[in-house]
């Protein structure tokens, strides 16, 4: 049965299942096809007004407050115990939102696309060295395709089990319904599409679709051989499955797409500084917002990437500290930047040391040494060393 026959069935079979009115939103497990949430905590929020906490019924079901309807300020949290809280701002009416599981690998990714109506079939696209993920092929070297929908608004989720070391992997979503059309902006202008990251126990990036583009690819972002998400944007073009991927197995980023210019950054590192204070009182998870919605204003505030690590390390976080830490590696620039590389080398070594990972911390133990001269990175070589021979 081709993937045609099964996306008509699929909608029939949705109608039945999933018949939701514009009042209400739908919560999903990201991992298992068509597994609701029942009593997921749903929290509305709005500046200047009282949150509204609601739980869902035993159909994944709740009603949305009738002043928050169609509202794009409103910011929605959704809450379960052994899942990621998903925190996205949002217009609710009649949408379906996917929870992920947490995650237990420490270089795991877990990456969940959700839509509209329409159109009926948008894929997940995954490409790297060695291994490609879509509809056609579900299982790759340390990656799946868990779910596949083909009828409207998700989820289609690929988790990344363990990202291997200095491999690029690039993401997209192609809009199968419309995949004969060519510079079609259907995707880019109906689809309302959403990309969520998580690591570890963290929402970590939230990719909304831009409007007024044409193409029925969606490049949103890729994971550089250094493990950072780097913000793409980039639309293209193919009508099957072999022609996105030759676009994904062949992609260069140039880094022009996203414009600098539209970076808060006095706001940033306001905020950043918030912080900061909120992390000196020992209010971590405060500090952890904060430092977010510091990167959210400027995504190249290296020291708010810093910072986050540092108080997703005090929080056990390791999967996140690691990724926060690896960004302002690569963020890091000026005459101190030597410092923010070793220091967050040296964080990361910590961590894969508290894994009992020798080798990976031995590595980061060395690059730490290699940007700055100092007697704990020197004992942190030689404990490395000791447990390898």
């Amino acid at each position: 049965m081709n993937k045609k026959i099964l996306t008509l069935v699929a909608l029939i079979m949705s109608a039945v299942s999933f018949a939701q009115s514009s009042s209400e939103i739908l919560v999903l497990s990201a991992v298992v096809k068509d597994k609701v949430m029942p009593n997921a905590e749903i929290i509305f929020q709005k500046n200047g007004e009282t949150s509204i906490t609601k739980y869902t019924d035993s159909q994944g079901k709740v009603a949305i407050p009738e002043h928050y309807r169609n509202d794009s300020d409103v910011i929605l949290i959704i809450k379960k115990e052994g899942y990621s809280p998903l925190i996205t701002k949002c217009l609710c009416d009649g949408l379906t939102y996917a929870i992920s599981p947490t995650m237990q690998e420490l270089d795991g990714m877990r990456i969940v696309l959700s839509w509209g109506v329409s159109p009926y079939d948008i894929d997940s696209h995954l490409s790297y060295a060695g291994g490609y993920v879509c509809f056609h092929k579900k299982e790759a070297d340390q990656a799946n395709l868990d779910v596949d929908d083909t009828d409207s608004y998700g989820p289609e989720t690929i988790t990344i089990a363990k990202k291997k070391q200095g491999e690029k992997y690039v993401y997209a979503v192609h809009n199968y319904s419309d995949r004969k059309l060519i510079n079609n902006a259907n995707l880019s202008n109906v689809s309302g599409a959403k990309v969520y990251i998580y690591i570890g126990n963290t929402l970590v990036k939230t990719y909304s679709m831009p409007v007024g583009k044409k193409g029925n690819i969606w490049i949103p972002f890729l994971i550089d051989e250094m493990g950072n998400i780097v913000d793409v944007g980039d639309f293209k073009n193919a009508s099957t499955w072999e022609g996105v991927s030759t676009i994904l197995q062949n992609y260069r980023f140039d880094g022009a797409i996203i414009e600098a210019s539209s970076f808060n950054i006095a706001e940033s590192q306001a905020v950043n500084r918030k912080g900061e204070e909120e992390y000196h009182a020992g209010h971590l998870e405060s500090a952890v917002s904060l430092y977010q919605n510091a990167i959210e204003l400027n995504q190249n505030n290296g020291q708010a990437y810093s910072n986050l690590g540092l108080a997703f390390q005090k929080l056990n976080k390791e999967a996140e500290a690691l990724w926060a830490n690896r960004k302002a590696i690569d963020l890091a620039s000026g005459s101190k930047a030597h410092y923010v590389r070793a220091s967050s080398y040296y964080n990361i070594a910590r961590i894969y040391e508290k894994k009992s990972q020798w080798e990976d911390a031995l590595q980061n133990f060395e690059l730490a040494q290699q940007n700055r001269a100092r007697e704990a990175y020197t004992k942190g070589i030689a404990r490395m060393q000791s447990k390898l021979r």
